[in-house]
């Protein structure tokens, strides 16, 4: 038997909240984005960019929607001005 590692958008919430964002239970994976990115510091950039990298580099297949909310909400904040 098969297992992929299949991030949907409750364990990108969850990995989310254990880097300290505050993203309510059932929150789409927009949504989850749209929270992160409002007031970040440089300190939670870095590990919020950490944590892009990992999921878009590693193993783990993203959910379209989870893929899409990263690439339309995340990346564009995190480039350096």
């Amino acid at each position: 038997m098969m297992h992929a590692d299949l991030i949907d958008q409750e364990d990108f919430r969850e990995r989310l909240v254990a880097l300290g964002f505050p993203i309510p239970p059932g929150a789409s994976a927009e949504q989850a984005c749209e929270q992160a990115v409002s007031g970040l510091s440089p300190e939670r950039a870095l590990a919020l960019r950490r944590l892009v990298e990992q999921l878009l580099g590693g193993s783990a297949t993203l959910l379209p929607t989870v893929r899409e909310a990263i690439s339309r909400t995340l990346l564009p904040a995190l480039v350096p001005r």
